[in-house]
């Protein structure tokens, strides 16, 4: 009877340090899998757009933008390869609109974005956002 009694008793110890265990897998992975995932911020305008390759920090900018608009911002344009010495060729920048939302809004939300680079502005509406050095250019006068 004795013996029964440890047996039966070294199996409850090993289940229940095993289930201890288990628990404390869970509870690591459950802290490390709470990342920020900026992707929902934005939409693209083609499935050709590019944007796969952004880093955090533009991700940030663009999910920014749309908190201070109200609406995801839509990339028109991100990483192109062949762009020369464009913050596009590292994708490091994205041209957006933000439908429904004027264009004097979407540059006043991503001059406060914080990382900002260089914000320029098309003639056409759209608007340049990067995470380079830090400068303003327009094509429209």
């Amino acid at each position: 009877m004795r013996q029964l009694f440890r047996v039966a008793l070294t199996c409850f110890l090993t289940l229940s340090l095993h289930a201890t265990a288990h628990a404390g897998d869970s509870q690591k992975r459950r802290t490390t899998s709470f990342k920020h995932d900026y992707t929902a911020a934005y939409t693209l305008q083609r499935v050709s757009v590019k944007a796969g390759c952004f880093p955090t920090k533009l991700k940030a900018i663009l999910a920014h933008i749309a908190s201070e608009t109200g609406r995801k911002p839509m990339v028109t344009s991100g990483h192109r390869p062949r762009s020369g010495g464009s913050q596009h060729s590292h994708c490091y920048a994205a041209d957006i609109r933000v439908p429904g939302v004027s264009e004097k809004t979407i540059l006043a939300a991503a001059a406060t974005a914080p990382g900002i680079g260089g914000i320029g502005r098309y003639c056409n509406g759209i608007v340049h956002v990067d995470i380079g050095p830090r400068r303003k250019w327009s094509h429209c006068q």
